[in-house]
């Protein structure tokens, strides 16, 4: 391989008398290096970003809960890219023990990223390296009892895997084939944990997620699993102390873009058009992720200013309030099992927040009522 092309090579096969090219990309760093030059303005932005949205992240109340809804706001969006049709709502609703409104499958996966997320995270707390060990266990939780069951959870692939069309010889792109991936894969890991290079952490992590997604390792669950990686290794690196960084909003509104983009590198070795792109989508990202805990911070002060005006329901009804903090689609039944409240106390709190606006009654029903915390909801959601 030419180490002095930022272009991989294609290679020849035959299958059944049909032949196709896979494509091995040169190993990271590119050569000839990465013109600065062209990007210091998106990169010096990102760093400005990520520098506030830390600061911001210190003043919220309570920021367990913050990263609690956004790690699962990012679950959902990046699931929604792969075809799922889960809803927030139905995520909360599938971990706390009641019925989604659509097929199971879809909650079940935007789940198992919440899971792969934590685990990841919880791992390098440890002291566990970002490695190719790290990263197959996290496949094997993403595709754990989903509809990935049986496309090798927590291993990497030994067949040949394609994107687009109906066989590798009339695919929109091939990756490496079984043969070449623990190469592949051998320097990708180096990479990561190589210091020789002093690239900025976000030009090694934008380089990092085209890699991976070249490579395409495992049967299914790629494209998820490469944009887990992103917020890792933005972690990892101490660019934001907490997960509360997501780039699958920008990338599902700019998939053409992605694509694209992505193209342009294997094709044209155009890394610092791609470096532009993921360095604007960092930017774009903790802006709003900024302005969206500022929102949230004052949405909660504005709602327990209203709370303490309630009279004797009012402790009942910060209680709830706190609840739906974490849970913003509420019932009596719900708040009974598993809260504990009486059902009467239940019934009057969530009446009361209704008629104060904070919340929503849903069904119309006079019995089996659901309330739902619209605004919370709205902010999180915010697309």
């Amino acid at each position: 391989m030419n180490k002095n092309n930022r272009l991989g090579v294609y290679k020849t096969h035959v299958i059944s008398g049909e032949t196709y090219q896979t494509y091995v990309p040169s190993p990271l760093p590119p050569h000839p290096a990465i013109d600065s030059t062209k990007i210091q303005s998106n990169l010096d932005r990102a760093q400005q970003a990520l520098a506030l949205l830390n600061a911001t992240a210190a003043t919220i109340p309570n920021i367990s809960l913050f990263i609690y809804m956004y790690v699962r706001k990012e679950a959902l969006l990046s699931s929604q890219i792969e075809g799922t049709q889960s809803s927030f709502s139905d995520l909360i609703l599938f971990e706390n023990n009641q019925k989604p409104l659509v097929a199971i499958d879809d909650v079940e996966e935007v789940s198992n990223y919440v899971n792969t997320i934590n685990y990841g995270l919880e791992q390098m707390r440890n002291g566990m390296p970002l490695s190719l060990r790290l990263i197959k266990e996290m496949h094997g939780i993403l595709l754990q009892g989903t509809r990935g069951k049986n496309k090798l959870p927590g291993q990497f692939r030994t067949s040949q895997n394609w994107i687009g069309g109906s066989r590798p010889s009339n695919a929109l792109f091939v990756p490496p084939a079984p043969e070449d991936l623990i190469n592949c894969l051998s320097d990708f890991e180096t990479f990561l944990h190589t210091k020789k290079n002093a690239l900025p952490v976000l030009i090694t992590i934008g380089l990092a997620h085209v890699q991976f997604e070249t490579i395409h390792p495992f049967l299914d669950g790629n494209g998820r699993l490469g944009r887990t990686l992103i917020t890792l290794l933005l972690c990892h690196h101490g660019l934001i102390n907490e997960p509360i960084l997501y780039l699958s909003l920008y990338l599902k509104q700019n998939r053409f873009i992605y694509y694209t983009m992505l193209d342009r590198v294997r094709t044209q070795g155009e890394w610092e058009v791609w470096l532009e792109f993921f360095l604007d989508g960092i930017y774009l990202t903790a802006t709003k992720a900024v302005l969206t805990a500022q929102k949230i911070n004052l949405l909660f002060a504005a709602d327990e200013a209203v709370i303490n005006t309630m009279g004797r329901i009012k402790t009942s009804a910060i209680n709830i309030f706190t609840i739906l903090k974490k849970l913003p689609q509420l019932s009596v039944p719900v708040l009974v099992t598993n809260y504990h409240f009486h059902p009467s106390t239940a019934r009057d709190a969530l009446t009361a927040l209704n008629n104060a606006g904070i919340i929503s009654e849903i069904t119309g029903k006079k019995r089996d009522r659901v309330y739902v915390y619209k605004k919370y909801l709205a902010l999180l959601d915010d697309e």
